[in-house]
């Protein structure tokens, strides 16, 4: 293996990769559809000079830190993961948790436009959302790092806009640390996963509460209650469809034909994805 087939693999694999599917803004002139190399780096955390490099077989032997965010950025499969490693002369470690969108689920996504869908990867971290998610929820590609994950943002972040009942708030919280439990069990040397967990436990005594009981079981479907600035409340189903191959949630919200919020979801579909092509 050479440092110009790494540079060759880097560059197929980043235009490949739509910066929607990436989680970021795809305005402006761009002479292919793929994620520039700034955005790459962006992604990666590393530098735009570092990544040039790579790519031109200018620089060999990348550390394991950096492949892995480089694979985890280009939403490698396992096999591709695992090519990458060896093309940078490394021993790929234990399975990673997937992260790409497959066609399938791009083209589900694409046939609902008129319905909130978000997906997310089995840690629950938001990988692409389609506009009437954005219309709901707000716009989700200004967020970064471990604020695209819903465990994070529900016991660390800033309140969103669902409104839960107490007893409601608790469910949903023994909920998600159960998924979260189960995923860290399937994939055991996710480091990107680990450092999420730690952080969660570091900075939420709820989180740790739960944690260190040992909760088990899984996040299940639930009607949940919305807050939007422009339309008001809308209580909505929501189910989490879960696809087993690729271990992807799908997040979908609807609701019941001709009800009050089938009626500001149609409402939402007009001003709220108008309000964000503003914007």
């Amino acid at each position: 293996m050479t440092a110009t087939e790494l540079g060759q693999a880097l560059r197929r694999w980043r235009d490949r990769v739509s910066p929607d599917t990436a989680g970021l803004p795809s305005g402006g002139q761009r002479r292919a559809a793929g994620l520039r190399r700034e955005e790459l780096a962006l992604l990666a955390g590393i530098s735009v000079d570092y990544v040039t490099r790579l790519e031109q077989g200018r620089a060999s032997n990348p550390s394991g830190q950096v492949v892995e965010a480089l694979a985890r950025a280009l939403r490698l499969s396992g096999d591709e993961r695992a090519y990458l490693f060896r093309l940078a002369g490394l021993v790929p470690p234990g399975p990673e948790m997937p992260g790409y969108i497959t066609p399938g689920v791009q083209r589900l996504l694409d046939r609902l436009v008129d319905t909130p869908v978000g997906v997310s990867d089995a840690a629950m971290t938001l990988l692409l959302a389609n506009p009437m998610y954005a219309a709901l929820m707000g716009d989700q590609s200004v967020l970064r790092g471990f604020e695209r994950n819903g465990v994070w943002r529900n016991f660390l972040g800033a309140p969103t806009r669902v409104r839960h009942t107490p007893e409601e708030r608790r469910a949903f919280e023994v909920g998600m640390v159960c998924e979260l439990r189960a995923t860290s069990a399937r994939y055991p040397a996710d480091r990107q996963l680990r450092r999420l967990i730690a952080e969660l436990h570091a900075g939420s005594e709820r989180f740790a509460e739960l944690w260190d009981a040992g909760v088990v079981g899984r996040l299940e479907a639930s009607r949940k209650t919305i807050e939007h600035p422009q339309v008001g409340l809308l209580t909505l189903d929501c189910d989490l469809l879960r696809v087993e191959g690729n271990d992807l949630h799908i997040l979908v919200y609807s609701a019941e034909p001709g009800s009050e919020a089938a009626e500001k979801l149609g409402l939402l579909s007009v001003v709220g994805t108008q309000r964000l092509v503003e914007q």
